[in-house]
């Protein structure tokens, strides 16, 4: 393989198959890895304003750590991310149970979801860009989910600084759906915390949680709560022990773990915007979704995860935009991440 594009054998699976790390780099140096385990985002390398390499998310050195992954460190998650309260959901008058695994609630897929699948990878590149296809076969029944799902996920790293994430899925019978990616940045490198990172969140509301973390069915406005992040706001500040025992909402979690409601139009929307001013790094997240998950729970406080999806629980929730796919139609979901660096 060229320079752009690289994979080396990276460890062997239980069933004993070999899992592959893909390694893409751009024109600038920046550095991705793409594990076909997982469908993992292992690494994402990019320059400070100094011009210096150095590692923006967080993850694991080997194979091993990422068989029990339950933080979903660097995946993508599937069938449905986030949580479906008890498991349960009715589609076309038919009742379905999936397993709980998050207390009484169904999380990320459930006890074996696309996080923890070999999937089948075909890099390639072009002129100005490299990248990997990765496709599973969901069978009917896994995880409890109707219908044989047929999924791919396609990253690729081009010139412009851009990663960009395009998830296909299609279905033999009606199916629900809500594919999410679960990386942690720290745009200072690991090791450390975000308490220094400036977030903005273009929402004009966020999804209130029960106890369980479950939508409790409202969209309430951001203004006048530690919730609004319309205009760059340093982590820290919202992650003081004071503010977060102040809010019921933030006390419940140690944090943020809300899906925030994106201002959408046709194509990709800005879902946040991040800067760390110690390296000068820089991040912006786009999306074709409808919301956005910030979750700061890891470490605590270790990683930022930013989580573009459909909204939680969509299935029990009328008035949330649907996630049921039907056979002849494609799921599509697209986010791009953009590094860059400020002086």
């Amino acid at each position: 393989m060229s320079s752009r594009l690289s994979s080396a054998p990276w460890g062997t699976l239980p069933d004993g198959t070999v899992a592959t790390l893909f390694t893409l780099c751009n024109a600038h140096g920046t550095t991705v890895q793409v594990s076909d385990f997982g469908a993992l985002l292992r690494s994402v390398q990019t320059r400070d304003r100094g011009g210096v390499l150095g590692e923006i998310t967080l993850g694991f050195d080997g194979l091993d750590a990422y068989l029990d992954n339950p933080w979903c460190i660097g995946a993508l998650v599937g069938r449905v991310a986030n949580r479906i309260a008890g498991g349960q959901f009715v589609l076309d008058g038919e009742a379905y149970q999936l397993p709980v695994n998050d207390g009484p609630n169904h999380l990320h897929g459930g006890v074996r979801g696309f996080h923890l699948r070999r999937w089948d990878a075909e890099p390639f590149e072009t002129a100005s860009s490299a990248g990997v296809v990765l496709a599973l076969t969901s069978p009917a029944d896994e995880e409890g989910y109707p219908g044989t799902l047929d999924v791919t996920v396609t990253y690729v790293l081009s010139d412009d600084d851009v990663l960009a994430l395009d998830v296909r899925a299609t279905t033999d019978a009606p199916t629900i759906v809500n594919v999410t990616h679960h990386a942690y940045f720290n745009l200072e490198g690991p090791g450390g915390d975000v308490y220094d990172h400036l977030l903005r969140v273009p929402a004009d509301a966020y999804l209130p949680t029960d106890a369980a973390s479950i939508p409790i069915g409202e969209v309430r406005p951001l203004a006048d709560t530690p919730f609004d992040f319309r205009g760059p706001t340093r982590l820290g500040d919202r992650l003081r022990p004071e503010t977060i025992a102040a809010d019921p909402q933030l006390a419940r979690v140690n944090g943020y773990d809300h899906t925030f409601v994106l201002r959408q139009e046709d194509g990709l929307n800005l879902a946040a915007d991040v800067h760390a001013p110690r390296s000068g790094r820089t991040l912006e997240v786009w999306t074709t979704e409808p919301g956005v998950q910030v979750f700061t729970g890891y470490g605590p406080h270790a990683g930022l995860a930013l989580e573009t999806q459909h909204f939680p629980d969509a299935p029990n929730q009328p008035d949330f935009p649907s996630i049921v796919l039907r056979p002849g139609d494609t799921y599509v979901h697209q986010t791009h991440f953009r590094f860059g660096t400020t002086r």
